[in-house]
């Protein structure tokens, strides 16, 4: 976040962080900690007809009922899948446990028996392969009405780091119609701004002198690729970024704001949510989630059942508006929480904390000791001079070894520094000191990883 966010976050009395959003608002503009609201607000409360939380509740439970319903009537496997089941006997949110589970195996197995409209109102279909296996790839499938809600998303959740006049530049796929660069594009076009779709960035230099030439206020990506982008091409100034499509660490967050002297905001969405799912406001702390359009839920990964107040568990979402492929109780795999207290910006909404990686992609290494992606990212990037390093675990008769391959433009250094940065870690370090687990470090040289589209994980080759 900016210093100026940073500040506002630190100097705001602790005994204020337990009000009602409106109490906490009109207090922190009597102290001088004002900040705005999370657009998403008042674009929900609009779509809803809800007036507070408490109305949007009642929206929310009118639409399940009602897409429980339509996907019992029109989706193949929703009526096998729920065969029994009676939409109406749903008579709170919490009755919605009573339902079982979608997951990503269920939807790569028969993509068709989802799809609840004939084949000629399809207006995009979405390829994608199935975290974790070697299975058939997902196919997701929306209507142009389905596609509609997502732009009205990207409208409103952007004007929270951009506005008219700002030129944003798009680091993501979506050239051809439909994409997710073509539907932030048009987004942003409602919004009186200029989306200039890149794509991903296969060529770090390009990709620089592309932003250089022309003029961008904005950018929009990939955690780690930005990052090589700052650590690559000195001298770029903007006014916000934001952070999609992996998990956000602090420490690339940080050294994105430092070497851009821009303001860093973080989305969660997937596929499968519609592209866009929620977007922090201007405290940076959580976010906000598009809740006219989807219902969340936190369980425990394990059991399957609601996880307590303020655990953290796995993320859940059941689409309340979709037409041509609704989802029902689908599981994302990712990691959050829901935050009990009340936003700092004032807003009645929900907040879901940054997600903190994936429950299928921590390693366990002994000793009660789990290893992830995000773990090694906050680890890693800290260190200057890093752009990019894969991950990668291997056996042999004497146990295991995490091999790091860094890529940096200080080589040497930063291999020292990556390796200091680990043993500081006292679950590793003593990992490691119980001779099972061994860390190798390899120089990848300065050129730049491109990871392509999708979410980095350890590659576990044990």
């Amino acid at each position: 976040m900016s210093a100026h966010n940073g500040s506002i976050k630190k100097r705001i009395p602790s005994q204020f962080i337990w009000m009602r959003s409106y109490e906490l608002r009109v207090k922190s503009e009597e102290l001088g900690f004002a900040m705005a609201v999370t657009p998403l607000e008042d674009w929900i409360y609009s779509k809803t007809g809800a007036r507070d939380a408490y109305s949007l509740r009642a929206y929310q439970l009118d639409r399940l009922r009602e897409t429980v319903d339509y996907a019992i009537r029109n989706s193949r496997f929703y009526r096998s899948y729920f065969s029994g089941f009676d939409a109406g006997s749903i008579r709170s949110l919490d009755d919605v446990s009573a339902l079982p589970f979608t997951t990503a195996g269920m939807v790569a197995e028969t993509p068709l028996d989802f799809v609840c409209v004939s084949p000629g109102d399809i207006d995009r279909i979405v390829t994608l392969p199935t975290s974790g296996t070697t299975g058939p790839a997902k196919r997701v499938f929306f209507t142009k009405y389905d596609q509609e809600l997502t732009i009205d998303f990207f409208h409103h959740g952007m004007s929270a780091l951009v506005g008219e006049g700002d030129r944003v530049m798009i680091f993501l796929p979506g050239r051809t119609e439909g994409g997710v660069g073509d539907l932030l594009r048009r987004g942003l076009g409602r919004l009186g701004c200029e989306g200039i779709t890149y794509g991903p960035i296969t060529d770090y230099q390009d990709a620089i002198q592309a932003m250089r030439s022309s003029g961008c206020t904005s950018a929009v990506g990939l955690p780690a690729q930005l990052l090589a982008l700052t650590r690559l091409g000195g001298g770029i100034k903007l006014k916000s970024v934001l952070l999609c499509s992996d998990y956000v660490s602090e420490a690339v967050r940080s050294a994105i704001e430092t070497a851009w002297g821009c303001e860093v905001f973080s989305h969660y969405g997937m596929i499968e949510t519609g592209l866009g799912g929620g977007v922090e406001c201007s405290a940076h702390d959580g976010y906000h989630m598009r809740e006219a359009d989807l219902f969340f839920e936190i369980i425990d990964p394990v059991t399957g059942t609601p996880a307590g107040e303020g655990e953290r568990g796995e993320l859940v979402f059941t689409t309340l508006t979709r037409r041509g492929m609704p989802l029902i109780r689908y599981r994302t795999d990712d990691i959050s929480r829901l935050m009990a207290e009340p936003c700092l910006c004032g807003s009645s909404l929900r907040r879901f904390e940054r997600v903190s990686g994936r429950v299928c992609d921590a390693i366990d290494i002994g000793g009660g000791t789990a290893l992830s992606m995000p773990m090694l990212d906050e680890m890693l990037f800290a260190v200057a001079g890093i752009i990019g390093f894969s991950a990668e675990l291997v056996s042999d008769e004497r146990g295991f070894s995490l091999v790091l391959t860094v890529h940096a433009k200080n080589g040497d250094r930063a291999i020292r520094d990556v390796r200091e940065s680990m043993r500081a870690d006292r679950q590793i370090a003593e990992r490691i000191a119980d001779g099972r687990f061994r860390l190798e470090l390899r120089q990848g040289g300065s050129e730049v990883l491109t990871y392509g589209n999708s979410k980095r994980r350890i590659a576990d080759m044990r």
